[in-house]
């Protein structure tokens, strides 16, 4: 699973793949519509490979954790709807996947952006865990 390509952009609500760079910003387009569009110098992006989870001993890559909920939900989205999902339901789940999160810095907004973000990145086909890669070589 590569997410280097794969950008959080500032005031967007989905995530977006990296088409090509510009002098001045990026051409992304938005993974849930499929619209490319310009992203600017001056925005907030983050790459989704940089972005890390907070557990108790140390940081965990994105990617480690998206590999651990593609496993826990075998590969089909969540059964709720993360953005209007209870506290409880969100926290549940993130014991199955990441049981040593660190429950004192990882907030309920970064629960919902995670799933929200697993489920986009599921219905878009970006999500292929280490293992079905080497596989597929």
């Amino acid at each position: 699973m590569d997410l280097s390509t794969i950008l959080a952009v500032s005031g967007k609500p989905d995530l977006n793949e990296l088409v090509s760079r510009t002098k001045n910003g990026a051409i992304v387009k938005n993974l849930v519509t499929d619209v490319k569009f310009p992203v600017f110098a001056t925005s907030s992006i983050s790459q989704l490979s940089e972005i890390r989870m907070y557990t108790v001993t140390d940081e965990r890559p994105l990617e480690e954790v998206f590999e651990s909920i593609y496993k826990v939900l075998e590969a089909k989205p969540t059964d709720f709807e993360p953005k209007k999902a209870d506290n409880a339901t969100l926290f549940g789940l993130m014991e199955k996947v990441l049981p040593d999160y660190d429950t004192e810095r990882v907030h309920p907004s970064d629960a919902k952006k995670l799933f929200s973000w697993y489920n986009i990145l599921l219905n878009a086909g970006k999500l292929t865990p280490a293992e079905e890669e080497t596989k597929a070589e």
